[in-house]
Protein backbone atom coordinates (compact mmCIF):
# COMPACT_ATOMS: atom_id res chain seq x y z
CA UNK A 1 0.00 0.00 0.00
CA UNK A 2 1.60 3.43 -0.99
CA UNK A 3 1.75 6.00 1.25
CA UNK A 4 -1.55 7.99 -1.06
CA UNK A 5 -3.71 4.74 -0.15
CA UNK A 6 -2.71 4.56 3.23
CA UNK A 7 -3.43 7.79 4.28
CA UNK A 8 -7.07 7.69 2.44
CA UNK A 9 -7.60 4.43 4.84
CA UNK A 10 -6.40 6.04 7.50
CA UNK A 11 -8.85 8.92 6.59
CA UNK A 12 -11.48 6.65 6.48
CA UNK A 13 -10.82 4.76 9.58
CA UNK A 14 -11.30 8.61 11.17
CA UNK A 15 -14.49 9.13 9.93
CA UNK A 16 -15.91 5.72 10.66
CA UNK A 17 -14.41 5.98 14.04
CA UNK A 18 -16.18 9.96 14.80
CA UNK A 19 -19.77 8.21 13.58
CA UNK A 20 -19.27 5.40 15.71
CA UNK A 21 -18.61 7.89 18.60
CA UNK A 22 -21.46 9.84 17.98
CA UNK A 23 -23.26 6.76 17.59
CA UNK A 24 -22.39 5.72 21.20
CA UNK A 25 -22.78 9.43 22.68
CA UNK A 26 -26.17 8.91 21.48
CA UNK A 27 -27.05 6.24 22.76
CA UNK A 28 -25.44 6.97 26.28
CA UNK A 29 -27.10 10.08 26.30
CA UNK A 30 -30.88 9.79 27.96
CA UNK A 31 -32.77 12.05 26.11
CA UNK A 32 -35.89 13.79 27.03
CA UNK A 33 -39.32 12.19 25.11
CA UNK A 34 -42.02 13.86 24.50
CA UNK A 35 -44.37 11.39 22.81
CA UNK A 36 -47.40 13.16 21.16
CA UNK A 37 -50.54 11.63 20.38
CA UNK A 38 -53.62 12.96 18.51
CA UNK A 39 -57.11 10.98 18.08
CA UNK A 40 -57.94 9.79 14.89
CA UNK A 41 -55.35 11.80 12.81
CA UNK A 42 -55.17 10.12 9.23
CA UNK A 43 -51.74 9.86 7.91
CA UNK A 44 -52.74 11.61 4.60
CA UNK A 45 -54.12 14.98 6.90
CA UNK A 46 -51.06 15.50 6.71
CA UNK A 47 -49.23 17.38 4.36
CA UNK A 48 -45.42 15.37 4.44
CA UNK A 49 -47.71 12.22 4.03
CA UNK A 50 -48.19 13.57 0.57
CA UNK A 51 -52.02 12.84 -0.05
CA UNK A 52 -54.64 14.37 -1.96
CA UNK A 53 -55.05 16.96 1.25
CA UNK A 54 -51.43 17.80 1.27
CA UNK A 55 -52.03 21.08 -0.88
CA UNK A 56 -54.22 22.43 1.81
CA UNK A 57 -51.30 23.07 3.99
CA UNK A 58 -53.12 21.63 6.88
CA UNK A 59 -50.09 20.92 8.95
CA UNK A 60 -47.09 23.21 8.34
CA UNK A 61 -45.53 22.60 11.90
CA UNK A 62 -45.87 18.66 11.49
CA UNK A 63 -44.42 18.93 8.02
CA UNK A 64 -41.37 21.03 9.27
CA UNK A 65 -40.66 18.29 12.27
CA UNK A 66 -40.98 15.53 9.24
CA UNK A 67 -38.23 17.73 7.83
CA UNK A 68 -36.08 17.31 10.19
CA UNK A 69 -36.42 14.08 11.21
CA UNK A 70 -38.02 10.76 9.87
CA UNK A 71 -41.58 9.77 8.37
CA UNK A 72 -42.45 6.05 8.92
CA UNK A 73 -44.67 4.87 5.80
CA UNK A 74 -45.77 2.03 7.15
CA UNK A 75 -46.67 2.26 10.68
CA UNK A 76 -50.06 -0.01 11.17
CA UNK A 77 -51.85 0.08 13.97
CA UNK A 78 -52.61 -3.44 15.79
CA UNK A 79 -56.48 -2.97 16.50
CA UNK A 80 -58.19 0.49 15.00
CA UNK A 81 -59.99 1.70 17.84
CA UNK A 82 -59.31 4.22 20.67
CA UNK A 83 -58.99 2.30 23.52
CA UNK A 84 -57.22 -0.68 22.54
CA UNK A 85 -54.75 1.14 20.80
CA UNK A 86 -53.65 3.49 23.78
CA UNK A 87 -53.29 0.59 25.78
CA UNK A 88 -51.09 -1.46 23.36
CA UNK A 89 -48.82 1.40 23.44
CA UNK A 90 -48.43 1.69 27.09
CA UNK A 91 -48.21 -2.32 27.27
CA UNK A 92 -46.42 -3.47 24.17
CA UNK A 93 -49.04 -5.99 24.08
CA UNK A 94 -51.92 -6.60 20.92
CA UNK A 95 -54.85 -6.43 22.33
CA UNK A 96 -55.84 -10.33 23.04
CA UNK A 97 -52.45 -10.35 24.95
CA UNK A 98 -53.29 -7.34 27.20
CA UNK A 99 -57.39 -7.80 27.39
CA UNK A 100 -58.31 -4.38 25.78
CA UNK A 101 -60.55 -5.48 22.78
CA UNK A 102 -62.79 -2.60 22.65
CA UNK A 103 -63.57 0.71 23.99
CA UNK A 104 -63.53 0.48 28.15
CA UNK A 105 -62.01 -2.12 29.93
CA UNK A 106 -59.50 -1.44 33.09
CA UNK A 107 -55.84 -1.56 33.00
CA UNK A 108 -54.51 -0.84 36.56
CA UNK A 109 -51.55 0.98 37.05
CA UNK A 110 -48.96 -2.39 38.01
CA UNK A 111 -49.58 -3.03 34.13
CA UNK A 112 -49.19 0.42 32.72
CA UNK A 113 -45.76 -0.48 31.65
CA UNK A 114 -44.34 2.06 30.29
CA UNK A 115 -44.80 5.07 32.54
CA UNK A 116 -43.47 2.53 35.14
CA UNK A 117 -40.40 1.46 33.15
CA UNK A 118 -39.72 4.89 32.48
CA UNK A 119 -39.45 5.88 36.00
CA UNK A 120 -37.00 2.90 36.67
CA UNK A 121 -34.62 4.44 34.04
CA UNK A 122 -34.98 7.71 35.92
CA UNK A 123 -37.78 9.66 33.96
CA UNK A 124 -40.01 12.06 35.37
CA UNK A 125 -43.28 10.78 34.15
CA UNK A 126 -46.32 12.65 33.03
CA UNK A 127 -49.41 12.58 30.84
CA UNK A 128 -51.62 15.20 29.67
CA UNK A 129 -54.97 15.51 27.82
CA UNK A 130 -56.70 12.69 26.48
CA UNK A 131 -56.71 9.06 28.06
CA UNK A 132 -59.48 7.11 27.41
CA UNK A 133 -58.81 4.14 29.39
CA UNK A 134 -61.02 2.79 31.96
CA UNK A 135 -58.25 3.09 35.10
CA UNK A 136 -57.39 6.44 35.86
CA UNK A 137 -52.80 6.67 34.87
CA UNK A 138 -51.97 5.93 38.08
CA UNK A 139 -48.68 4.53 37.25
CA UNK A 140 -47.10 8.43 36.33
CA UNK A 141 -45.76 10.44 38.30
CA UNK A 142 -48.07 13.44 37.46
CA UNK A 143 -51.67 13.32 35.54
CA UNK A 144 -54.45 15.62 34.29
CA UNK A 145 -56.36 14.30 31.47
CA UNK A 146 -59.68 14.42 30.00
CA UNK A 147 -62.85 12.23 31.65
CA UNK A 148 -63.44 9.81 28.70
CA UNK A 149 -63.54 11.89 25.74
CA UNK A 150 -63.91 14.91 27.12
CA UNK A 151 -65.28 18.29 25.68
CA UNK A 152 -63.77 20.73 22.90
CA UNK A 153 -65.05 23.59 24.71
CA UNK A 154 -64.24 24.23 28.64
CA UNK A 155 -63.77 20.64 29.66
CA UNK A 156 -63.23 19.88 33.24
CA UNK A 157 -59.60 18.25 34.11
CA UNK A 158 -59.30 15.69 36.52
CA UNK A 159 -55.45 15.85 37.71
CA UNK A 160 -53.10 13.90 40.38
CA UNK A 161 -50.21 16.00 41.18
CA UNK A 162 -47.72 12.99 43.10
CA UNK A 163 -48.57 9.65 42.53
CA UNK A 164 -49.85 8.97 46.18
CA UNK A 165 -51.69 12.42 45.58
CA UNK A 166 -55.74 12.62 45.69
CA UNK A 167 -57.12 14.01 42.15
CA UNK A 168 -58.85 17.47 41.84
CA UNK A 169 -61.44 17.60 39.29
CA UNK A 170 -60.88 21.36 37.41
CA UNK A 171 -63.09 22.93 35.33
CA UNK A 172 -61.42 25.35 32.61
CA UNK A 173 -62.36 28.01 30.23
CA UNK A 174 -61.23 27.25 26.33
CA UNK A 175 -60.64 25.32 23.62
CA UNK A 176 -59.55 21.93 24.71
CA UNK A 177 -55.97 21.53 22.01
CA UNK A 178 -54.94 25.05 23.64
CA UNK A 179 -55.99 24.44 27.25
CA UNK A 180 -53.86 20.65 27.21
CA UNK A 181 -50.80 22.52 25.83
CA UNK A 182 -51.31 24.69 28.68
CA UNK A 183 -51.16 22.31 31.32
CA UNK A 184 -48.38 20.23 28.93
CA UNK A 185 -46.32 23.62 29.31
CA UNK A 186 -46.70 24.51 32.77
CA UNK A 187 -45.56 21.09 33.83
CA UNK A 188 -42.28 21.41 32.01
CA UNK A 189 -41.72 24.67 33.24
CA UNK A 190 -41.86 23.35 37.30
CA UNK A 191 -40.99 19.97 36.33
CA UNK A 192 -37.97 18.28 38.00
CA UNK A 193 -35.30 19.81 35.76
CA UNK A 194 -32.66 17.30 37.22
CA UNK A 195 -34.28 14.42 35.86
CA UNK A 196 -35.11 13.80 31.93
CA UNK A 197 -38.77 14.08 31.41
CA UNK A 198 -40.80 11.68 29.87
CA UNK A 199 -44.43 13.47 28.70
CA UNK A 200 -47.37 11.66 26.58
CA UNK A 201 -49.12 14.70 25.45
CA UNK A 202 -52.92 13.77 24.14
CA UNK A 203 -54.86 15.36 21.80
CA UNK A 204 -58.82 15.16 21.80
CA UNK A 205 -58.71 16.53 18.04
CA UNK A 206 -59.40 15.28 15.49
CA UNK A 207 -62.54 13.03 17.13
CA UNK A 208 -65.82 13.62 16.40
CA UNK A 209 -67.76 15.71 16.90
CA UNK A 210 -64.90 17.73 15.10
CA UNK A 211 -65.75 20.85 17.08
CA UNK A 212 -62.96 23.67 15.82
CA UNK A 213 -61.57 26.47 17.76
CA UNK A 214 -63.50 29.65 16.91
CA UNK A 215 -60.51 31.15 15.32
CA UNK A 216 -60.42 28.28 12.72
CA UNK A 217 -64.35 29.24 11.23
CA UNK A 218 -63.23 30.82 8.06
CA UNK A 219 -60.46 28.46 7.37
CA UNK A 220 -61.04 26.92 3.78
CA UNK A 221 -64.27 28.26 4.39
CA UNK A 222 -64.01 29.28 0.40
CA UNK A 223 -61.55 26.02 -1.17
CA UNK A 224 -63.77 22.76 -1.91
CA UNK A 225 -61.79 19.87 -0.19
CA UNK A 226 -60.82 17.54 -2.69
CA UNK A 227 -62.90 13.94 -2.94
CA UNK A 228 -61.63 10.57 -2.85
CA UNK A 229 -62.69 9.15 -6.05
CA UNK A 230 -63.94 6.31 -4.22
CA UNK A 231 -66.76 8.16 -2.63
CA UNK A 232 -68.53 8.36 -5.65
CA UNK A 233 -67.30 5.33 -6.83
CA UNK A 234 -65.94 2.10 -5.27
CA UNK A 235 -65.39 0.19 -8.03
CA UNK A 236 -64.01 -3.86 -6.93
CA UNK A 237 -63.55 -2.50 -3.53
CA UNK A 238 -64.75 -4.90 -1.03
CA UNK A 239 -66.56 -8.17 -0.82
CA UNK A 240 -69.90 -9.75 0.12
CA UNK A 241 -68.69 -9.75 3.82
CA UNK A 242 -69.11 -5.57 3.44
CA UNK A 243 -71.51 -5.10 0.89
CA UNK A 244 -73.47 -7.95 0.62
CA UNK A 245 -74.46 -9.92 -1.94
CA UNK A 246 -75.35 -7.96 -4.56
CA UNK A 247 -74.73 -4.92 -2.84
CA UNK A 248 -77.97 -5.70 -0.40
CA UNK A 249 -76.19 -4.87 2.81
CA UNK A 250 -74.63 -1.46 2.26
CA UNK A 251 -77.04 0.21 4.43
CA UNK A 252 -76.35 -1.38 7.72
CA UNK A 253 -72.83 -1.85 7.30
CA UNK A 254 -70.31 0.48 7.09
CA UNK A 255 -70.85 4.23 8.49
CA UNK A 256 -70.89 6.69 5.36
CA UNK A 257 -70.57 9.88 4.05
CA UNK A 258 -73.78 9.52 1.87
CA UNK A 259 -77.28 8.57 2.79
CA UNK A 260 -77.28 4.75 1.87
CA UNK A 261 -76.01 3.72 5.37
CA UNK A 262 -78.86 3.87 7.81
CA UNK A 263 -76.44 6.89 10.05
CA UNK A 264 -75.02 8.00 7.08
CA UNK A 265 -73.42 11.29 8.20
CA UNK A 266 -75.78 13.46 5.18
CA UNK A 267 -78.95 12.08 6.18
CA UNK A 268 -79.84 15.34 8.15
CA UNK A 269 -79.25 17.29 4.66
CA UNK A 270 -81.13 14.20 2.25
CA UNK A 271 -84.06 14.81 4.65
CA UNK A 272 -83.74 18.67 4.26
CA UNK A 273 -84.34 17.69 0.70
CA UNK A 274 -81.29 17.39 -1.09
CA UNK A 275 -80.80 15.06 -3.60
CA UNK A 276 -78.35 11.66 -2.60
CA UNK A 277 -75.55 13.46 -4.69
CA UNK A 278 -76.31 17.12 -2.83
CA UNK A 279 -76.49 15.85 0.41
CA UNK A 280 -73.15 14.14 0.06
CA UNK A 281 -71.20 16.99 -1.49
CA UNK A 282 -72.88 19.16 1.09
CA UNK A 283 -71.47 16.41 3.99
CA UNK A 284 -68.37 15.92 2.99
CA UNK A 285 -67.23 19.22 2.85
CA UNK A 286 -68.78 19.93 6.21
CA UNK A 287 -67.11 17.40 7.37
CA UNK A 288 -63.38 17.49 6.04
CA UNK A 289 -63.40 21.33 7.07
CA UNK A 290 -64.82 20.76 10.62
CA UNK A 291 -61.68 17.89 10.70
CA UNK A 292 -58.95 19.61 9.03
CA UNK A 293 -59.94 22.76 11.31
CA UNK A 294 -59.16 20.67 14.32
CA UNK A 295 -56.28 19.32 12.71
CA UNK A 296 -54.71 22.97 12.22
CA UNK A 297 -55.76 23.55 16.09
CA UNK A 298 -53.15 20.20 17.00
CA UNK A 299 -50.32 21.68 14.71
CA UNK A 300 -50.29 25.26 15.60
CA UNK A 301 -49.70 23.84 19.76
CA UNK A 302 -47.56 21.47 18.66
CA UNK A 303 -45.63 24.16 17.21
CA UNK A 304 -45.75 25.92 20.80
CA UNK A 305 -45.00 22.87 22.63
CA UNK A 306 -41.60 23.41 19.96
CA UNK A 307 -40.92 27.25 20.63
CA UNK A 308 -40.72 26.06 24.36
CA UNK A 309 -38.16 23.55 23.66
CA UNK A 310 -36.45 25.69 21.94
CA UNK A 311 -36.12 28.56 24.32
CA UNK A 312 -35.22 26.53 27.08
CA UNK A 313 -32.09 24.76 25.41
CA UNK A 314 -33.84 21.39 24.87
CA UNK A 315 -35.35 21.29 21.64
CA UNK A 316 -32.38 18.75 20.25
CA UNK A 317 -32.15 16.80 23.56
CA UNK A 318 -35.48 15.89 23.37
CA UNK A 319 -36.70 12.83 21.16
CA UNK A 320 -40.21 13.75 19.58
CA UNK A 321 -42.42 10.97 18.40
CA UNK A 322 -45.92 12.65 16.97
CA UNK A 323 -48.66 10.06 16.49
CA UNK A 324 -52.44 8.91 16.66
CA UNK A 325 -54.08 6.32 17.99
CA UNK A 326 -54.89 5.33 14.59
CA UNK A 327 -55.62 6.53 11.20
CA UNK A 328 -59.25 7.76 10.21
CA UNK A 329 -61.34 7.21 6.90
CA UNK A 330 -62.03 10.48 5.35
CA UNK A 331 -64.61 9.90 2.52
CA UNK A 332 -63.00 6.74 0.92
CA UNK A 333 -65.06 4.17 -0.06
CA UNK A 334 -67.92 6.40 1.50
CA UNK A 335 -66.80 5.35 4.90
CA UNK A 336 -66.54 7.55 8.49
CA UNK A 337 -64.78 6.67 11.20
CA UNK A 338 -61.90 4.12 11.83
CA UNK A 339 -62.37 0.71 12.35
CA UNK A 340 -61.66 -0.78 9.46
CA UNK A 341 -58.38 -2.45 7.76
CA UNK A 342 -58.15 -0.44 5.03
CA UNK A 343 -55.01 1.60 4.45
CA UNK A 344 -57.04 5.06 5.71
CA UNK A 345 -57.74 3.40 8.74
CA UNK A 346 -54.79 1.01 9.94
CA UNK A 347 -52.23 3.41 8.80
CA UNK A 348 -50.85 5.11 11.91
CA UNK A 349 -48.66 8.56 10.98
CA UNK A 350 -45.60 8.08 12.78
CA UNK A 351 -42.71 11.26 12.82
CA UNK A 352 -39.73 11.11 14.85
CA UNK A 353 -37.35 13.79 15.44
CA UNK A 354 -33.67 13.29 17.54
CA UNK A 355 -31.13 15.02 15.55
CA UNK A 356 -28.39 13.27 17.83
CA UNK A 357 -28.69 9.97 16.11
CA UNK A 358 -32.15 10.31 13.09
CA UNK A 359 -31.45 12.17 10.13
CA UNK A 360 -33.14 15.05 8.83
CA UNK A 361 -35.78 14.63 6.05
CA UNK A 362 -35.06 10.21 6.43
CA UNK A 363 -38.27 7.88 5.44
CA UNK A 364 -38.64 4.49 5.65
CA UNK A 365 -41.05 1.88 4.63
CA UNK A 366 -40.22 -0.52 7.14
CA UNK A 367 -43.29 -2.43 9.00
CA UNK A 368 -44.02 -0.74 12.06
CA UNK A 369 -46.30 -1.91 14.65
CA UNK A 370 -48.13 0.31 17.80
CA UNK A 371 -46.90 -2.47 19.91
CA UNK A 372 -43.37 -1.25 18.84
CA UNK A 373 -44.08 1.67 20.43
CA UNK A 374 -42.92 1.08 24.15
CA UNK A 375 -39.93 -1.07 23.27
CA UNK A 376 -38.47 2.16 21.19
CA UNK A 377 -39.37 4.85 23.20
CA UNK A 378 -37.97 2.63 26.25
CA UNK A 379 -34.20 1.77 23.87
CA UNK A 380 -34.02 5.78 23.77
CA UNK A 381 -34.39 5.34 27.35
CA UNK A 382 -31.46 2.96 28.05
CA UNK A 383 -34.11 -0.09 29.06
CA UNK A 384 -34.43 -3.35 27.83
CA UNK A 385 -37.57 -4.92 25.97
CA UNK A 386 -39.21 -6.86 28.90
CA UNK A 387 -40.00 -10.51 27.48
CA UNK A 388 -44.11 -9.48 28.47
CA UNK A 389 -44.12 -7.08 25.43
CA UNK A 390 -44.60 -8.30 21.63
CA UNK A 391 -43.55 -5.31 20.32
CA UNK A 392 -39.89 -4.91 19.10
CA UNK A 393 -37.65 -1.22 19.43
CA UNK A 394 -37.58 -0.12 15.90
CA UNK A 395 -34.40 2.59 16.81
CA UNK A 396 -31.99 0.94 14.26
CA UNK A 397 -34.44 1.60 12.07
CA UNK A 398 -34.93 4.89 12.93
CA UNK A 399 -31.33 6.01 13.14
CA UNK A 400 -30.16 4.04 9.94
CA UNK A 401 -32.67 3.71 7.68
CA UNK A 402 -31.80 0.30 7.45
CA UNK A 403 -33.98 -2.62 8.86
CA UNK A 404 -32.31 -5.36 10.82
CA UNK A 405 -32.36 -9.03 10.51
CA UNK A 406 -35.36 -10.63 11.01
CA UNK A 407 -37.56 -7.72 11.36
CA UNK A 408 -41.36 -8.20 10.42
CA UNK A 409 -42.07 -8.34 7.00
CA UNK A 410 -45.39 -8.74 7.89
CA UNK A 411 -48.13 -7.61 9.92
CA UNK A 412 -50.91 -8.82 11.77
CA UNK A 413 -54.17 -6.65 12.95
CA UNK A 414 -58.00 -7.77 14.45
CA UNK A 415 -60.99 -6.05 14.76
CA UNK A 416 -62.94 -7.86 17.71
CA UNK A 417 -65.78 -5.53 18.22
CA UNK A 418 -68.84 -7.08 15.41
CA UNK A 419 -70.68 -4.37 14.03
CA UNK A 420 -71.50 -1.75 17.16
CA UNK A 421 -73.36 1.16 15.76
CA UNK A 422 -70.89 2.03 12.44
CA UNK A 423 -71.55 -1.06 11.20
CA UNK A 424 -67.93 -2.77 11.16
CA UNK A 425 -67.54 -6.29 10.97
CA UNK A 426 -65.65 -8.35 13.02
CA UNK A 427 -62.27 -9.36 10.69
CA UNK A 428 -58.53 -10.14 10.78
CA UNK A 429 -56.22 -10.26 8.31
CA UNK A 430 -52.25 -9.47 7.09
CA UNK A 431 -50.31 -6.75 5.91
CA UNK A 432 -46.65 -7.11 3.80
CA UNK A 433 -45.67 -4.24 2.48
CA UNK A 434 -47.21 -5.69 -0.95
CA UNK A 435 -50.26 -7.47 -0.14
CA UNK A 436 -53.19 -7.12 1.92
CA UNK A 437 -55.39 -9.77 3.15
CA UNK A 438 -58.42 -9.56 5.13
CA UNK A 439 -60.74 -11.79 6.45
CA UNK A 440 -64.32 -11.13 7.74
CA UNK A 441 -65.39 -13.57 9.81
CA UNK A 442 -68.78 -11.69 10.45
CA UNK A 443 -69.19 -12.72 14.42
CA UNK A 444 -69.28 -11.10 17.83
CA UNK A 445 -67.24 -12.88 20.59
CA UNK A 446 -69.81 -13.82 22.53
CA UNK A 447 -72.47 -15.82 20.66
CA UNK A 448 -76.35 -14.09 20.14
CA UNK A 449 -74.86 -10.37 21.49
CA UNK A 450 -75.57 -9.47 17.71
CA UNK A 451 -75.97 -10.95 14.46
CA UNK A 452 -74.08 -12.41 11.78
CA UNK A 453 -72.51 -11.26 8.89
CA UNK A 454 -71.60 -12.76 5.59
CA UNK A 455 -68.05 -13.78 5.97
CA UNK A 456 -65.34 -12.83 2.92
CA UNK A 457 -62.39 -12.34 2.28
CA UNK A 458 -60.41 -9.35 0.45
CA UNK A 459 -56.88 -9.19 -1.05
CA UNK A 460 -55.46 -6.30 -2.30
CA UNK A 461 -52.43 -5.68 -3.98
CA UNK A 462 -50.61 -2.38 -1.93
CA UNK A 463 -48.34 -1.52 -4.84
CA UNK A 464 -50.29 -1.12 -7.86
CA UNK A 465 -53.56 -0.50 -6.12
CA UNK A 466 -52.72 1.66 -3.06
CA UNK A 467 -56.14 2.99 -2.51
CA UNK A 468 -57.82 -0.61 -2.46
CA UNK A 469 -60.05 -0.51 -5.36
CA UNK A 470 -59.98 -3.93 -6.78
CA UNK A 471 -60.59 -7.14 -4.13
CA UNK A 472 -58.32 -9.53 -6.08
CA UNK A 473 -59.82 -12.43 -3.67
CA UNK A 474 -61.07 -15.16 -5.84
CA UNK A 475 -59.17 -13.97 -9.16
CA UNK A 476 -57.59 -17.59 -10.53
CA UNK A 477 -54.17 -15.37 -11.46
CA UNK A 478 -54.09 -14.88 -7.26
CA UNK A 479 -55.18 -18.32 -6.48
CA UNK A 480 -51.30 -19.29 -5.60
CA UNK A 481 -50.52 -15.70 -3.84
CA UNK A 482 -53.67 -15.98 -1.90
CA UNK A 483 -53.35 -19.40 -0.17
CA UNK A 484 -49.45 -18.46 0.53
CA UNK A 485 -50.73 -15.41 2.82
CA UNK A 486 -53.43 -17.58 4.65
CA UNK A 487 -50.58 -19.98 5.46
CA UNK A 488 -48.73 -16.57 6.80
CA UNK A 489 -51.56 -15.51 8.72
CA UNK A 490 -52.12 -18.87 10.25
CA UNK A 491 -48.52 -18.58 11.42
CA UNK A 492 -48.73 -15.30 12.72
CA UNK A 493 -51.70 -15.82 14.19
CA UNK A 494 -49.85 -18.42 16.60
CA UNK A 495 -46.37 -15.80 16.45
CA UNK A 496 -48.67 -13.51 18.27
CA UNK A 497 -50.66 -16.04 20.31
CA UNK A 498 -54.18 -15.15 19.11
CA UNK A 499 -56.19 -18.27 19.03
CA UNK A 500 -60.15 -18.43 18.87
CA UNK A 501 -60.19 -22.40 20.68
CA UNK A 502 -61.63 -20.41 23.60
CA UNK A 503 -64.47 -19.19 20.76
CA UNK A 504 -65.96 -22.32 19.11
CA UNK A 505 -68.36 -20.35 17.51
CA UNK A 506 -66.04 -17.71 15.60
CA UNK A 507 -63.76 -20.54 15.13
CA UNK A 508 -66.11 -22.82 13.19
CA UNK A 509 -66.66 -19.54 11.16
CA UNK A 510 -63.12 -19.58 10.55
CA UNK A 511 -62.94 -23.39 9.94
CA UNK A 512 -65.91 -23.39 7.33
CA UNK A 513 -65.02 -20.50 5.30
CA UNK A 514 -61.31 -20.72 5.41
CA UNK A 515 -61.23 -21.91 2.20
CA UNK A 516 -65.29 -21.81 0.99
CA UNK A 517 -68.83 -21.37 2.18
CA UNK A 518 -69.60 -18.98 -0.76
CA UNK A 519 -72.80 -19.95 -0.81
CA UNK A 520 -73.34 -19.94 3.14
CA UNK A 521 -72.24 -16.66 2.75
CA UNK A 522 -74.64 -15.22 0.55
CA UNK A 523 -77.97 -17.51 2.48
CA UNK A 524 -76.96 -15.46 5.56
CA UNK A 525 -76.56 -11.81 3.31
CA UNK A 526 -80.50 -12.88 2.08
CA UNK A 527 -80.97 -13.37 5.76
CA UNK A 528 -80.23 -9.96 6.65
CA UNK A 529 -81.67 -8.07 3.76
CA UNK A 530 -85.25 -10.03 4.12
CA UNK A 531 -85.09 -8.70 7.47
CA UNK A 532 -85.57 -4.94 6.13
CA UNK A 533 -82.06 -3.94 7.24
CA UNK A 534 -81.01 -1.83 4.29
CA UNK A 535 -83.71 1.32 3.74
CA UNK A 536 -84.73 1.23 -0.11
CA UNK A 537 -84.52 4.39 -0.77
CA UNK A 538 -80.69 4.46 0.62
CA UNK A 539 -79.90 1.02 -1.07
CA UNK A 540 -77.56 2.18 -3.45
CA UNK A 541 -74.09 4.52 -3.18
CA UNK A 542 -74.40 7.92 -4.99
CA UNK A 543 -72.86 8.25 -8.89
CA UNK A 544 -71.58 11.46 -8.74
CA UNK A 545 -72.31 13.62 -12.34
Amino acid sequence: MDRRDFLKTLGLSAVACGMFRTAARARSHKPNILYIMADDHAAHAIGAYGGRLAKLDPTPTLDKLAREGMILDNCLCANAICTPSRVTILTGQYSHINGITGLGGNVPGEQQYLPLLMRDAGYQTAVVGKWHIGTQPEAFDYYNVLHSQGKYHNPEMQERKTPQGREVTTPTEGYCSDIITDISLDWLENRDKSKPFFLMHHFKAPHKPWDNAERYNDLWEDIDIPEPPSLWDNENNGSIATRGHNDELIGIIGKSVSPRHHSGYSLRYHKDGLSAEEATRESYQRYLKKYLRCVRGIDDNVKRLLEYLKAEGQLDNTLIAYSSDQGMMLGEHDYVDKRWMYEESIKMPLIVRYPRSIKPGSRSDALISNTDFAPTLLDFAGMATPDYMQGRSFRTIAETGREPKNWRQSSYYRYWVHMPPDGQPAHFGIRTKNYKLIFFYGAPMEPGKQFRTPPGWELYDMQNDPHEMNNLYGDPEYKTLAAKLKKELLRLREEVKDSDADRPHIQAVIDKFWDGGEEEAIRISHELAAKGHTPPSRSKEPKAK
